[in-house]
């Protein structure tokens, strides 16, 4: 208003400034009346987040053609190949080391650990910073410009930074409604758990899941819908933005394969499929145990400690240029087709024709660019190529996973899984050649269908979910495989999940010592049978509906709960009337302090001077933990009032509960 009518008076100005609030007031107000204020929110969640993976996978494909067609100009001069097939990768590694710890020291990492932690209700303001979000952003870009030398992905620091990206859009949105007080704790959060891994694979079904099985220790059904929906905005987002730049035709799967609908397995098959999920349940067992011993290798060992505590770029710099070394091209890296990138490595081994009959083929001229899936069979034998594939990949992905650079790690897991069942189907198809099947004329194994059950085991046995089972069959459209694949996860889950060994991202939240709900069910079998009175604690203050002045000072002086229990009398404790809580007993006492006289003329008591608020659920003493949680699965109450005889003052909320019968 200053600069276009500088001869308004101050007046008109306090007019036209009032005209554009009431106008925001009315946009508001229309808004609101169609759908809820948080609904804009959940789809500006959904949108800015396929933004910024958009935005991140194109940047990360230009510098990825960068490096190749540098490598290929260098053709015909092995030292300088090798130069720079290794210092690009170290490069970039070595600056998302140093950037994102220099910004923010707490965007290394996957990112996942903490997300739970915070939505487990612990509050971390420093892992929801603007400073994190930028430099994990940048720190990510250059991680996946390594390429499959460092083997890294990107969908657990991208659930963190829709994470931020959903909390900031929480504070807006508290704004809009006109609240004082901001909660990042509440539905906002969860949701963008579930809009992280649908914008980055376009899957908003399975990134919802993910949501429920990884990230949330107790699921509220009124976050089921909001969760769906700005899942299914960003999914949308996504593929609209690939059709835009090109890279996609229409809307369709992220990894499109040509699988056969008419016959797509034999019913004989389905055992081979369970077979297949104990292999994978059994290499997600090793990859496990190798894991947790790095991470405490890492933790106990002197030099690696004061390495990482003061030189974290040099450790990166010295690492990936070991796994660049092994991975050159020209030496054993042509046995782990390591030209391939992330995506091509995965549509490749997806692919549903036979390599063994491939490899034989001498008339077929192989086309990398054409067929990437040539890169397995440059050696002529596509089972060696594979077998030393998982060899070397296993202990690299595991010395990955120890770089202080923000970083995923689940998409390579998926890989790897993929391998397992691709080498698993080769072994399938080529002894089936000798077999007679009714249909002379063509080979009923699909070993792509193996590597994408291979997938969905292995990485739902390292998580301990069933999420990557629906996350193959959307990123494939592969419904006929659903019975098998979902077979697989569900066996290799059964196996990874004995003994009690934790996850892959509860290792890591122990590894770095964070709080977490962890299972006693499965550390104590016999819990479910034990009284909850022997669980509980001691037993704290108690309130008689009759109590004076006196009972209700001593309760103040010592009590340092938020809520103390009212009963009938103090002689019989087994009635609960209700709870009081310490606010309201603060101004009740400060009443009675200064009506003292009157107080003792009417002889009022603490039920005549203060509401009493009932206990939705009361448990005995004798109930047992089992009872317990099958209430909490079936009671729609916040917060359950646990009434014992002799631990009269506890009461527990429903973290507490699932921390006993999770």
């Amino acid at each position: 208003i200053n600069s276009k009518s500088p001869h308004l008076s101050s007046s008109a100005k306090l007019t036209h400034a009032a005209l554009c609030l009431e106008c925001l007031v009315r946009v508001r107000c229309v808004m609101g009346s169609l759908m809820g204020m948080e609904w804009y929110c959940f789809a500006t969640l959904g949108v800015l987040t396929a933004f910024l993976s958009f935005l991140m996978d194109l940047s990360v494909a230009k510098l990825l053609r960068a490096h190749q067609w540098l490598y290929s100009q260098l053709e015909g001069h092995c030292l300088l190949q090798f130069l720079c097939w290794t210092l690009y990768p170290v490069s970039l590694s070595a600056l998302s080391t140093s950037f994102s710890q220099s910004i923010c020291p707490f965007s290394a990492g996957s990112g996942v650990p903490e997300v739970r932690t915070i939505l487990s209700g612990v509050d971390m303001p420093h892992y929801l910073s603007l400073t994190n979000l930028f430099a994990k952003y940048v720190g990510l870009i250059c991680t996946l410009a390594a390429g499959s030398t460092v083997f890294l992905g990107k969908v657990g620091p991208f659930v963190h930074l829709s994470t931020m990206v959903g909390a900031y859009l929480n504070q807006l949105c508290t704004v809009l409604r006109g609240e004082k007080e901001e909660r990042t704790e509440g539905a906002m959060l969860v949701v963008a758990a579930a809009v992280g891994v649908a914008s980055c694979f376009g899957a908003p079904i399975s990134g919802v899941l993910f949501s429920v099985e990884v990230m949330s220790s107790h699921f509220a059904l009124k976050d089921y819908c909001p969760c769906f929906f700005a899942a299914a905005c960003g999914a949308l987002t996504f593929h609209l933005l690939s059709m835009w730049s090109g890279e996609q035709e229409t809307l369709q799967a992220l990894f499109q394969t040509s699988f056969s609908d008419d016959l797509p397995f034999y019913p004989l098959e389905i055992p081979v499929f369970a077979i297949l999920g104990l292999l994978c349940g059994a290499g997600s067992c090793i990859y496990l145990f190798c894991h947790r011993w790095i991470l405490l290798f890492i933790k106990t060992n002197k030099i690696l400690i004061k390495v990482l505590s003061t030189e974290k770029a040099l450790y990166s710099a010295m690492v990936v240029f070991l796994l660049a070394s092994v991975t050159f091209p020209l030496s054993a890296g042509q046995y782990m087709a390591s030209k391939l990138t992330i995506k091509q490595l995965l549509s490749s081994l997806l692919d549903s024709r036979q390599w063994t009959s491939q490899s034989h083929n001498a008339s077929m001229v192989l086309q990398p660019n054409l067929c990437p899936w040539s890169e397995w069979i440059s050696s002529g034998n596509p089972y060696l190529t594979l077998g030393f594939f998982l060899f070397m990949k296993l202990w690299m992905l595991v010395l990955a996973c120890t770089l202080p650079l923000p970083a995923g790690y689940f998409m390579p897991v998926f890989i790897y899984g993929a391998a397992i069942g691709r080498l698993f189907g080769e072994g399938l198809a080529y002894v089936s050649l000798n077999v007679v099947y009714l249909d002379q004329n063509r080979n009923p194994i699909n070993p792509g269908g193996y590597a994408l059950a291979g997938a969905a085991a292995f990485s739902g046995a390292v998580t301990h979910t069933l999420s990557p089972a629906l996350l193959a069959l959307e990123l494939t459209g592969q419904s006929t495989h659903a019975a098998p694949i979902l077979l697989a996860t569900l066996v290799a889950n059964a196996l990874a999940r004995s003994g009690q060994r934790p996850s892959f991202y509860d290792a890591l939240s122990i590894s770095k010592k964070l709080p977490h709900l962890p299972s006693l069910l499965k550390v104590c079998p016999r819990l479910s049978s034990v009284p909850i009175g022997k669980v509980l604690g001691p037993r704290g203050p108690v309130l008689e509906r009759a109590a004076g002045p006196t009972e209700v000072q001593q309760v103040l002086n010592t009590c340092s709960q938020t809520q103390i229990p009212v009963v009938d009398t103090l002689g019989d404790l087994s009635l609960l009337l209700g709870v009081l809580k310490l606010t309201r007993c603060h101004i009740l006492f400060l009443n009675m302090t200064y009506h003292y006289f009157i107080f003792q003329v009417l002889k009022k008591q603490l039920v005549d001077m203060c509401s009493i608020q009932p206990v939705s659920v009361q448990l005995s003493p004798d109930t047992t933990v089992q009872e317990v949680r099958s209430l909490r699965r079936h009671s729609l109450v916040i917060c359950v009032g646990v009434w014992c005889q002799y631990k009269a003052s506890l009461r527990l909320s429903w973290t507490c509960v699932s921390f006993i019968c999770q």
